[in-house]
């Protein structure tokens, strides 16, 4: 038995040794890459405000229209006097980088003594591509809207805030 487990064991060893000098079949290597690309941090400034001038209301509802370049259109029965202008976001960011931009479809305007008004409002851009100036990056978009202006509206002061967005495409 002794002399059948020694032949045993070298052929073993044989076949081990043979099997550690083969070539590996069929082995591949290959490389892979890693990328990224970093984008500035966006900045949104509001640098006008979305302003409907003095209205005088009358016997009957209308509305005001601002344009998103500031033009305004005064509603049958009312009176519309001084500076309109469209809100103005400014946007800092990538150059070249697209942004889509919106915000709040309508803004509630509260009165100082009473009263409440809604606008709708207007986009000039769903999205702006961020150009190089002197010194800076960005571009802009402009808000305007129609503001609904009731029968004998409560006078004072009206106000109200609504959002708007600047986010990489």
């Amino acid at each position: 038995m002794r002399k059948f487990g020694m032949k045993r064991a070298i052929v073993g060893a044989a076949i081990a040794a043979l099997a550690l000098n083969a070539p590996a079949a069929h082995a591949a290597s290959a490389t892979g890459t890693a990328t990224a690309k970093i984008l500035r941090q966006i900045t949104l400034t509001n640098t006008s405000a979305l302003q409907y001038a003095t209205i005088i209301s009358g016997a009957t509802a209308s509305t005001v229209a601002v344009s998103t370049s500031g033009a305004a259109t005064c509603g049958a029965g009312l009176t519309c006097t001084g500076t309109t202008t469209a809100a103005n976001f400014d946007i800092q960011g990538t150059n070249n980088a697209v942004v889509l931009v919106g915000g709040d479809a309508s803004v509630t305007l509260n009165g100082s003594l009473g009263g409440t008004m809604t606008s709708t409002l207007t986009y000039s851009a769903s999205s702006v591509t961020l150009t190089a100036g002197p010194g800076t990056t960005g571009g802009s978009f402009q808000v305007g809207g129609t503001l609904s202006v009731g029968a004998n509206q409560a006078s004072g002061d009206y106000s109200g805030t609504f959002n708007v967005t600047a986010n990489y495409q």
